[in-house]
Formats: structure tokens, C-alpha cells, sequence
């Protein structure tokens, strides 16, 4: 058992987990549409989000990597087959390799083990099946069109719960999307030809699993590697391959602050890490990054949690704080929302943690990052409402009336 107690060591630890979710470079996994296709394989999902008071969570997570990411191409990438949609921990993008790792849900629900909704309409969803395999794709607009004419053949709420329930069991795929328009076809229709669909045994699923937790976190908790995952088979068989690769010497656990134990592998704190970046990554609250909210209190001493669902008199940051990373410390969060009609960004708060770190290093750090984060939300002018501490208020309106000019 590695003991991770020092402040120099904790912060190699950090930099170990930044670095293996690629927000310590410049741009780890290249630009634009083939860095948005590496990012997502290496990620393992990028998780989509319906809340738009700024650009949607699956595009913002792929622009905090990835250098000329552009929100069209997560749609290039699912149309051209390279990436499918699917539930991960919740509604996720997906690398097309990793198909065969989503049938063991779907084999679940579709068997009763496990349930979407409890009494699915059997009798319509053939219908729809029937429907979309002679007349082709049908996107969830035309429930809604052919209701509006009156049709009369179904009623909108069950046969979208209907051809819900088709997907997650897996007899459809989303092959298109247009905004939060889905579009489904039959599996057999949308998968490629050469994805390999045969379903893994529990001892493949773990290895998967673990394998790719490891990848893209650097290291992780036996409770991490299946976050959120209610499958008790599969956490069985997690546990087992992790006592066996620990008593083989490739994985190894280290202790944070005398609490928390994490699973790496042997060795991965001595490799050679990118060096620390003096710029501030604006994130989303659904980043890979901080999705786990215990994991991101134990090694970043960040008690992050968004408020959107918490009524607005109890709220301490705002309706969609965004976390702001700068080097290897999450420094605080931004409260906003992009005005599209005005092309206007509006920081409603801004909240700094207390670090020992230079104002005019941070100021000059975050007002680069606001630059760029403006040019993503298409907004041409950006205003601050409220900010903490206060005294450093007038120096990052001054810095933020810059970017206008």
C-alpha cells in the first residue's frame, strides 16, 4: 500500500489523473473532427446533456480537449458510424468499438432483470418495429407530426415510451440527430458490418472495464471502476480481476490522506507527466473529470455539486456553475448563460476557492479562457455580475472589457 499524505505527492497524483483525461496538454488528442474521434475512444463516453444555458455538456467536454472542436462534428461522428449513443451512467456517446460492452443492459432490460419501464406496451412497440423496418428510419418528430393530423393510430406519450423502450433494449439505434431530434432505425441497419456484436461473458466485461477506467482516469476506487453501474455480477467480477492483477503485481493500491484507496497500475507514479499548464479550463459540470463527485473531494478537495436541481433559495453558486481548473487545482466555478439572439455571455457569479496563487496570474489565465469560451458559445460580448472575493471584482471587469475590443 502506497501512503499519499505530502503535498508533493498528492499533486503527482493529480497530475496523473489531469493528465490521463487530457486536460494537462495543449491538445493530447490532435484537433478538430479526428481529435474529437480520439478523444471520445480514449474518454470511453462523453456524457449528453439536455441543459442549454450554455453550449450542451457532450460538446463542451470535447472542446475543453479538443483544439477546432466544432459541435457539428459530434453528429459527423455518429452518422459515419463512429460513435453510437447509448446509456453509459446516464445518456452517453460512445466509441462504435465498445458496442458489444452496451449489450449486456440491453439483454437486461429486454428479459425483464432490469427495468426502463415497468409495463412496456409490447403491441405497439411491434407496431413501430413493424413500421420502421418496411417505411425506414423514423425520427421522433413524426410521432408528434403524424398526432398533430390526427391519425389516430397512436397516441403520442405511448409510442414514445414505446419506441424508447426499442432502443434500450436494443432492437433500435439513434442514426441521426438533429439537435434533440433522434432519429432510429434498426440495429441491423445502423451497425457496421465489421463491429463485433457478440456479447461479453463477465470476466471480459471486467476486463474492459477495468482496463478503461485505468486508461482514462490514471487510476481509480473499486467502487470507481463501476460508477454508477448497478450490476452486481459485474462488480463481483471487477473485484475479483483487481485482487488478481494486485497479487500478480501489476496493479498496486494507493491511500490519499489516510482515507481513500485507489487501484494503479504498478509504477504509473514514477512515469515521466507533462508539465503543469498556467492556463484555466473552464469545465462542465458533467465533465469525465468531476462526474464523480467523491472521487474529485478526495484528491482535489473540490465539494463540487451542481445546483440546477436545488430550488433557487438554497442555492450558494448558481443555477449551472461550471468548475474552473487552473493548473492541478480546481480554483472555483462560473455561474452563466449565453444569450444566442444577443451573441452576449453573461457571468451572473464568479466564486474563487481560497489558493495561494497570483490575481494577475489568474486574472490574465481566466480572462484568456472567457476569450475562447466565448468564440465556442458563438458570443461576441461578455458582462460580470457578481464575484467573490470583491476586491478583485474591478480588476476582472477590466480584463473581461478586453476581449471586446
Amino acid at each position: 500500500m502506497i501512503e499519499v499524505n505530502s503535498p508533493q505527492d498528492l499533486a503527482r497524483l493529480r497530475r496523473l489523473s489531469l493528465s490521463a483525461q487530457g486536460l494537462l496538454q495543449s491538445q493530447p488528442f490532435g484537433q478538430g473532427l479526428a481529435g474529437a474521434r480520439k478523444a471520445i475512444n480514449h474518454l470511453g463516453y462523453v456524457q449528453i446533456d439536455t441543459i442549454s444555458v450554455v453550449e450542451r455538456a457532450h460538446h463542451h467536454v470535447l472542446h475543453s480537449r479538443v483544439p477546432k472542436f466544432n459541435p457539428v462534428m459530434t453528429n459527423q461522428m455518429l452518422v459515419s458510424g463512429e460513435i453510437f449513443e447509448y446509456w453509459a451512467h446516464a445518456a452517453a456517446f460512445l466509441p462504435i468499438s465498445d458496442f458489444r460492452f452496451s449489450l449486456p443492459y440491453k439483454h437486461a432490460i429486454k428479459n425483464g432483470q432490469t427495468h426502463w419501464y415497468k409495463t412496456p406496451d409490447r403491441k405497439l412497440m411491434a407496431e413501430l418495429l413493424a413500421r420502421i423496418r418496411s417505411d425506414g428510419p423514423l425520427r421522433s418528430r413524426d410521432i408528434e407530426t403524424n398526432r398533430a393530423r390526427n391519425t389516430g393510430w397512436w397516441d403520442l406519450k405511448p409510442a414514445k415510451k414505446a419506441l424508447e423502450q426499442l432502443y434500450m433494449e436494443g432492437d433500435l439505434m439513434v442514426s441521426n440527430r438533429e439537435g434533440f431530434q433522434k432519429t432510429y432505425d434498426l440495429t441491423e441497419r445502423v451497425l457496421p458490418s465489421h463491429i463485433n456484436s457478440k456479447m461479453p461473458d463477465m470476466e471480459e466485461f471486467a476486463e474492459h472495464i477495468v482496463d478503461q477506467q485505468l486508461r482514462c482516469h490514471g487510476f481509480a476506487s473499486l467502487k470507481g471502476f463501476t460508477y454508477q453501474r448497478r450490476n452486481a455480477g459485474l462488480r463481483d467480477a471487477v473485484k475479483a480481476l483487481v485482487n488478481e492483477r494486485l497479487a500478480q503485481g501489476t496493479l498496486e493500491q494507493v491511500r490519499v490522506n489516510n482515507s481513500d484507496v485507489f487501484l494503479i497500475e504498478t509504477g504509473a507514479l514514477e512515469r515521466r507527466l507533462p508539465r503543469l499548464s498556467n492556463r484555466v479550463s473552464i469545465l462542465s459540470p458533467f465533465d469525465n473529470a468531476v462526474i464523480q463527485r467523491e472521487r474529485l473531494k478526495a484528491l482535489f478537495d473540490f465539494d463540487y455539486q451542481i445546483e440546477c436541481y436545488v430550488p433557487e433559495a438554497k442555492r450558494q453558486y448558481g443555477y449551472f456553475s461550471l468548475p474552473l481548473l487552473y493548473q492541478d487545482q480546481f480554483i472555483g466555478r462560473m455561474d452563466c448563460k449565453a444569450h444566442r439572439k444577443t451573441r452576449h455571455l453573461e457571468i451572473k457569479s464568479l466564486y474563487f476557492e481560497q489558493h495561494d496563487f497570483e490575481a494577475a496570474a489568474i486574472i490574465d489565465a481566466f480572462t484568456d479562457a472567457v476569450a475562447t469560451f466565448c468564440r465556442f458559445q458563438e458570443c461576441d460580448s461578455v458582462s460580470l455580475t457578481k464575484v467573490h472575493p470583491k476586491n478583485l471584482a474591478q480588476q476582472l471587469c477590466h480584463a473581461l472589457h478586453k476581449i471586446e475590443e
